[in-house]
């Protein structure tokens, strides 16, 4: 396990508006406003959604799945970190979402958020953590899977 104090900067509403693509809205906040880290929860329509997902059985379940599926016109409730991506000097979100498909009686799909097009509106919660720097790193020994990482200042 890995923790840490955090201390709250902070806090924003925000809402992303319809036909805009949804991590690059997100980038473009975090970059106007200077958020490097924090948490995010969010509600919002979807015209359509890519997550992480397959349509068949799973080759080696322990291993991250890389595959994606497309979804269209749902309603969902996200949530998720924001930390700092040095390498790529922007923010790195993991996004989890619960998504129900309107056109399919509401069913649902819950998975990590590859990326989204709004649909009406989505609207943000997002409280910024001042410190420590927060930052995801992948870890080759774990799939190369970039996992959440505190580093303590001076």
């Amino acid at each position: 396990m890995r923790a840490t104090e955090i201390s709250i900067g902070r806090r924003f509403a925000v809402a992303f508006d319809h036909g805009e693509e949804f991590f690059e809205a997100l980038d473009a906040f975090c970059r106007e406003s200077g958020v490097r880290a924090g948490s995010i929860t969010f509600i919002g329509g979807f015209s359509r959604a890519r997550l992480v997902g397959t349509c068949g059985p799973l080759k080696s379940p322990e291993r991250p799945l890389w595959e994606e599926i497309e979804v269209e016109t749902l309603e969902v409730l996200g949530s998720g970190t924001l930390a700092w991506d040095a390498e790529n000097d922007r923010v790195a979100p993991h996004i989890h979402v619960s998504a129900g498909l309107k056109a399919d009686s509401a069913d649902g799909r819950t998975s990590h958020l590859l990326g989204a097009t709004v649909q009406f509106v989505t609207e943000l919660a997002i409280e910024e953590w001042a410190s420590p720097v927060v930052t995801r790193k992948r870890i080759p020994d774990l799939y190369d899977v970039p996992l959440l990482t505190f580093e303590q200042e001076g």
